[in-house]
């Protein structure tokens, strides 16, 4: 079966649109979120809507939880604070009560799906060093794991006496007696300098990988955001890809 892994949406439902419709027409039978529907983005409610129309496999991420108060938004960037106090106000009380429900991982034949990290998922540790990916790897249950949160596609290989290695994101067979760690990137809002939507593509019989990445129309996206009165940075960011 062809897997779709989207993360990171962040509110953006220009992109969540285009990648959804791209998706459909790779054939992916399967879809799995790995948080971050809200946050930065101007159509919090309207992404919610889509996504639970697409599937029910969804796991809760950092600003989700800060959005309907499940986790300390003391520690974000001050736009970021701004973004989910925002969103906090727009959301609807049924879109609130499906945001507290998200667990914070889904486990499946062997793949883990979590926002952050395998270890600690409560704790939205980042895995951009070796010694985090270390941990990660350490608490992984099965062969594979598929997360989000950084907004840049990556991908950890690790054999079971040695070190984890960086392997090229986009296009990844599996192999017997290694296990995987995948960033999909960011739908919403993409780091990796490419402003285009990105997502991941698994096919659990062929074991293998791809990296997707959609155009979609960010001036409107970025005129939702500025007329909705968030910081214009979070426009600006969408044309860089940073």
């Amino acid at each position: 079966m062809k897997w779709a892994i989207l993360s990171d949406v962040h509110g953006n439902l220009e992109a969540l649109r285009a990648t959804i419709q791209d998706l459909r027409g790779q054939g992916a039978r399967q879809v799995a979120f790995l948080g971050d529907v809200v946050g930065y983005g101007a159509n919090p409610n309207e992404c919610l809507a889509l996504l639970r129309e697409l599937t029910e496999w969804v796991v809760a991420g950092n600003h989700d939880c800060g959005a309907v108060g499940l986790t300390d938004i003391d520690t974000f960037t001050s736009a970021a604070r701004t973004a989910v106090l925002w969103s906090q106000q727009q959301l609807s009380t049924e879109n609130i009560a499906y945001l507290r429900r998200l667990p914070l991982w889904h486990q499946k034949e062997g793949i883990t799906f979590v926002h952050a990290s395998p270890n600690a998922p409560a704790e939205w540790n980042y895995m951009i060093t070796f010694p985090e990916a270390e941990e990660g790897f350490h608490a992984l249950a099965g062969d594979l794991a598929f997360v989000g949160h950084t907004h840049q596609p990556l991908a950890l290989a690790k054999e079971a006496k040695g070190e984890v290695q960086v392997i090229n994101p986009e296009e990844v067979i599996l192999k017997e007696g290694i296990r995987y760690i995948i960033n999909v990137g960011s739908v919403g809002q993409p780091r990796d300098s490419n402003p285009q939507a990105a997502y991941g593509l698994y096919d659990d019989v062929a074991k293998k990988y791809i990296l997707k990445r959609v155009t979609y129309d960010i001036q409107a996206a970025q005129k939702k955001i500025i007329k909705a009165g968030l910081p214009p940075f979070l426009a600006q960011r969408l044309a860089k890809g940073i």
